[in-house]
């Protein structure tokens, strides 16, 4: 019964295939916009992958992510909290999806291998695989990239949140001392980031990023606020997007950019310190369900010989 099944999946699945290759999928409205402005700025070269300095990748790897990558965008999909999780940790998108195919790859091949030598050692493991638990284990080594890019960029995404606070407060501080918002944005973010240091992920790497998007605000021609809105949509974090807001409403009345930016910084601690308390609370209920299970566990076995007395067992 298995084998009908499987080869009729398989005829499906060649049908569908030569379906697709008869009648391709026509590019999508966001494609020919990106090729018509390349063709406009004279972008006619070839596209290269993006890899970031401290991305290390081989040549099969890099071409791999960029067929995965054009297919991505030939079907549309954006995948922009991806995409803001990757740059907030300053790695490749391209490089991200070879990972993922790779290790979907690897967890295929590499599962009967581990049931064959089951079988020599004698587990009782039967030889025959079913299909659906190859591709099962395929399916999770394909997601776990996806978990542990979340997992990192939360973190990072916390730590850049704390980093915003503290910088708010500098720039407050620059301006009640006379100097102008665009001055002050510099002179804040310079302190704590040492002279001829590069973007990474360091002790300040967030006060680094942020100089570096204000530095290159200067060479694209745009205001300092933009771009540190920017870089707020590019990381996707909420409190770089409202400081550009707030920024570019009131750039010209110094008290006003100063009290806003205080306002701020003090709503930034105060939701910090809440979701310590909160993680802080959480931890405390699992140490007490552990408590009371442990607790539970020995007074079940100071009882245990007295009920099997009782019991007569």
């Amino acid at each position: 019964m298995i084998g009908p099944v499987i080869l009729g999946g398989l005829a499906g699945l060649g049908l569908f295939l030569l379906v697709r290759a008869l009648f391709p999928a026509r590019p999508s409205l966001i494609n020919r916009l990106t090729a018509l402005d390349a063709a406009r700025s004279g972008g006619n070269a070839p596209r290269t992958t993006v890899i970031t300095p401290g991305e290390k990748t081989s040549a099969f790897r890099s071409a791999l992510g960029a067929r995965m990558a054009a297919f991505y965008a030939s079907r549309g999909w954006q995948v922009r909290s991806q995409k803001a999780d990757l740059a907030l940790l300053g790695k490749s998108f391209e490089g991200f999806l070879a990972t993922k195919i790779l290790l979907a790859v690897s967890g295929l091949l590499v599962f009967p291998f581990v049931v064959a030598w089951m079988v020599l050692l004698g587990s009782g493991v039967s030889l025959q695989i079913p299909l659906w638990a190859a591709l099962l284990v395929a399916v999770v080594f394909f997601l776990l990239p996806d978990l542990e890019l979340r997992r990192d960029a939360a973190a990072r995404r916390d730590d850049f949140r704390h980093a915003v606070g503290a910088f708010l407060d500098l720039v407050s501080m620059n301006l009640a001392g006379g100097r102008g918002v665009p001055e002050a944005l510099m002179t804040a973010v310079s302190v704590g980031v040492p002279q001829g240091a590069s973007a990474g992920l360091g002790s300040n790497w967030a006060m680094e990023r942020i100089r570096d998007a204000l530095a290159n605000a200067r060479i694209v021609g745009i205001t300092p606020w933009q771009a540190l809105g920017q870089l707020g949509d590019e990381i996707n974090v909420d409190e770089l997007r409202d400081l550009a807001a707030a920024l570019g409403l009131v750039a010209d009345d110094g008290a006003k950019v100063r009290a806003s930016l205080t306002a701020r910084a003090a709503t930034l601690r105060r939701r910090e310190l809440a979701q310590l308390e909160g993680k802080a609370g959480e931890r405390s209920q699992s140490m007490l369900v552990a408590q009371l299970l442990l607790c539970a566990g020995f007074v079940l076995f100071l009882s245990f010989p007295a009920a099997m007395k009782i019991l007569g067992v």
